[in-house]
């Protein structure tokens, strides 16, 4: 079986984005949660995406969201977020909050209603252009609650339509990644609901414009692994928006339902040539879940995704395809089992602490008080939500 140094190096690439929404308040349809020290500002949450990249050397970069994060100087951002060890990132947009989208966004039958929807999309390039950020994140809540509702192929073209305004704005190095969710907030259909939609659109739009994979978008039992391993074999993952769900798009911890299932998406991502900082194969949290305290949460999920990155480089590939090649089910599956069960803990301690890394990244962030430091100072304003 492979050791745990021969896999160090590549481990040493690891690199996971947080979005900074992660960090304000979050909750349900039927209620948000406060707590002491939540951010009030885009520069309080960058400061708290900084703790966990301190504490466990795995998220460099942070995701903006707007109009959540808007400020009139991005460039003064950008300096403020180096000065405390990140970068900005992805820039998400959003067409889910405003009035004028309640029947669609980039695929509203009013002409001036999808013109709001693309000019949001060409400001959110203009701050990518001010950051320096490669990739605009689209997610859309578009679709329709009954049939009959809307003309699904007419809402197919206009998006179609739409997102090729957008993606013919993007500069040089700069990336459409397009996001797909089974449903919600539209129940009887959602105008990207799955990974061929997106694809489809993203495949007549260019070479630029990929796939964003969400590990709670899709429905119960779904082969998620297989998904990952088709786009890459077709180029078109662009990224991963990580998260665990038990039923719906429940935003956990990721891991937290199946490890599993999250070992079997990173061996296919190794398997497939997606790991690495030359794979164009970005790693993201979509982690924000309302009952725990939100960067330890952010520090769980990263230490998390890592673990089973290392159990899954540990696979013995040539054992596998010789295995698979002879038809030996068991044995196959044996060596599969072996790495998925390796205990990395100890090995990723020590790895941690000869890169200048506390051993344990949650115990260490627990003892240095920065909870109680931002509870004490984070007094009066306004928190920040998922909803602003």
């Amino acid at each position: 079986m492979t050791s745990f140094a021969t896999i160090a190096d590549q481990l040493a690439t690891q690199a996971i984005e947080l979005p900074s929404w992660a960090f304000g308040n979050s909750g349900t349809r039927f209620k948000v949660f406060g707590t002491p020290g939540t951010p009030r500002t885009p520069q309080e949450k960058i400061a708290d995406a900084a703790q966990v990249h301190k504490y466990t050397g795995l998220a460099p970069t942070v995701a903006l969201h707007i109009p959540w994060d808007k400020v009139d100087d991005y460039a003064a951002l950008s300096e403020y977020a180096q000065s405390l060890g990140v970068r900005l990132g992805t820039v998400n947009s959003n067409t889910f909050q405003d009035e004028a989208y309640k029947f669609g966004s980039l695929t509203h039958v009013d002409a001036a209603v999808r013109r709001k929807a693309i000019d949001h999309h060409l400001e959110c390039i203009d701050i990518m252009d001010q950051t320096g950020s490669q990739d605009l994140k689209i997610w859309l809540a578009d679709g329709t609650n009954y049939p009959g509702q809307g003309d699904l192929r007419g809402r197919q073209d206009r998006l179609h339509e739409s997102l090729q305004v957008i993606y013919d704005r993007l500069g040089e190095g700069q990336r459409l990644v397009l996001e797909y969710k089974l449903f919600e907030p539209a129940f009887y259909h959602t105008d990207v609901c799955d990974w061929g939609t997106s694809y489809t659109h993203c495949a007549a739009l260019g070479e630029k414009a990929m796939v964003c994979l969400d590990t709670g978008h899709h429905a119960p039992g779904t082969n998620i692994e297989f998904i990952v391993m088709q786009l890459l074999r077709l180029g078109k993952l662009g990224s991963f928006d990580f998260n665990s769900r038990f039923y719906a798009d429940d935003d956990l911890i990721v891991g937290a339902a199946d490890p599993f299932q999250l070992f079997r998406i990173l061996y296919e991502v190794v398997r497939g040539g997606g790991y690495g900082p030359d794979s164009g194969v970005a790693f993201m949290l979509d982690q924000c879940h309302n009952v725990e305290d939100k960067v330890p949460g952010q520090i769980r999920s990263v230490l998390n995704v890592q673990e089973m990155t290392a159990r899954a480089l540990l696979v013995d590939s040539e054992a596998l395809f010789a295995a698979q090649a002879a038809g030996d089910v068991l044995g196959a599956n044996q060596v599969f089992m072996d790495a998925f069960y390796t205990d990395v803990r100890a090995d990723l301690a020590g790895f941690r602490e000869e890169r200048g890394l506390p051993a344990d990244p949650m115990k260490a962030f627990a003892e240095s008080g920065y909870l109680a430091q931002i509870a004490e100072d984070r007094v009066g304003g306004t928190q920040a939500s998922w909803g602003a």
